[in-house]
């Protein structure tokens, strides 16, 4: 999930962008217009799920807390029409490493690479499981060693600078690859680190970010495609746009890999009043939509040219998928179902998928705590009906 201080988000929301080359198309009149190119990915649409989203071992033999997730959650998912599931990991929940009460404890290198079979074993469960309602597994590193877009677990190296937290992720993804080796690239994808950037201090939750040094970014993808290709050549494998996930990385267009865009633009809508982006919650302008927030205007024009890179980037042979979208649970329901309308038709238009961030929790169709929705008691959940039939069509 994005922990972004308010400069980032703005830095982020104002990238510009080159124009689409399309091809054109001839209509029954003789008249040509543009249409979209096609996206090398499926439109799989879904949601994040949270079971494994945490720095802090795992509860054994099964995480037991309010993000975990049940058969009935794939069920509904797969009922209501969608088919794909996100799972973002942090790693420290699946290696032999306890701080205990000391929050401000090192892990060191030995750490990093202890692996805990007994927590590998109870996420492979929650794969295999999505995988058995014909959901399509995005698995995703949300934390890696030497990096993470959250604060809140002291890493031993910086991924960025240190070679020995490179290769501890190579390591990570390798076990992850000879683990799943087998599952068809149909159902299970691999999306590699969670929202790459630049930051210096790891436990600073408003730390300044910025964009990667795109050489720097393909020599790290292109190492985890070295151990993860040799173990299945079919595996599908998505990096995540550069600078918090907002930025094409043109230096990766010739690996193959696609890569992952975000719907949080602008985050003065998404992350409206959300305690890690917002020193004061207070100071955080009131959203609307369209119209005017702060000194900024917002409208599906903006949001066009936001989505326009990555539009260019399908056009060029690269897949896109939208791994993250959504809207903190502050953000007034009108103003959220009119921008999540607007955002979502964009992407259905130039053939994108998404993962909603998240199924259960402050941003899900369930149990939100959005105090201006009327809820439907849907098997003992709340449920957003008004946000669920958009999603649907969308």
């Amino acid at each position: 999930m994005k922990n972004i201080d308010r400069r980032s988000f703005v830095k982020t929301a104002g990238i510009g962008s080159a124009l689409i080359g399309l091809t054109p198309s001839v209509s029954a009149m003789g008249l040509s217009f543009p249409e979209p190119a096609k996206n090398k990915l499926p439109r799989w649409r879904g949601f994040n799920l949270l079971d494994f989203f945490t720095s802090k071992p795992l509860i054994l033999p099964a995480p037991n807390h309010r993000n975990s997730s049940t058969e009935d959650d794939f069920k509904w998912m797969a009922d209501w029409g969608f088919d794909f599931v996100r799972i973002p990991v942090q790693y420290p929940c699946y290696i032999n490493f306890d701080a205990g009460s000391d929050q401000s404890k090192r892990a060191n290198p030995e750490d990093v690479l202890n692996f805990n079979e007994q927590a590998i074993s109870e996420i492979e469960k929650l794969v295999y499981l999505a995988i058995k309602y014909k959901l399509h597994v995005s698995f995703n590193l949300h934390r890696v060693p030497g990096f993470c877009i959250n604060a809140g677990f002291n890493e031993p190296y910086n991924l960025w600078k240190d070679e020995a937290a490179q290769q501890a992720l190579y390591m990570h993804w390798e076990m992850w690859a000879k683990r799943f080796k087998n599952i068809s690239g149909k159902h299970l994808s691999f999306d590699l680190i969670n929202e790459p950037c630049f930051r210096e201090d790891m436990n600073n939750q408003f730390d300044r970010k910025s964009a990667l040094p795109g050489e720097l970014y393909r020599k790290i993808v292109k190492g985890c495609l070295d151990v993860i290709l040799k173990y299945n050549p079919d595996r599908l494998v998505i990096a995540d746009g550069n600078n918090c996930g907002g930025v094409v990385t043109s230096e990766l267009n010739d690996l193959n890999v696609a890569q992952s865009c975000r719907g949080y633009f602008p985050g003065e809508i998404s992350h409206y009043r959300v305690p890690w982006v917002w020193k004061n919650p207070d100071d955080a302008p009131k959203p609307v939509w369209p119209g005017k927030i702060g000194n900024k205007d917002y409208d599906k024009k903006s949001l066009e040219a936001f989505y326009k890179p990555w539009i260019e980037l399908i056009a060029q042979g690269v897949g896109v998928h939208c791994g993250e979208c959504g809207c903190y649970r502050e953000t007034p329901h009108d103003v959220f179902l009119s921008w999540i309308n607007d955002m979502l038709g964009i992407l259905k238009e130039n053939g994108i998928g998404w993962a909603f961030w998240n199924f259960r929790g402050d941003f899900g169709v369930l149990n939100s705590g959005r105090k201006d929705v009327v809820y439907e008691e849907w098997h003992g959940q709340l449920l957003d009906r008004k946000m669920l039939e958009i999603l649907q069509k969308s």
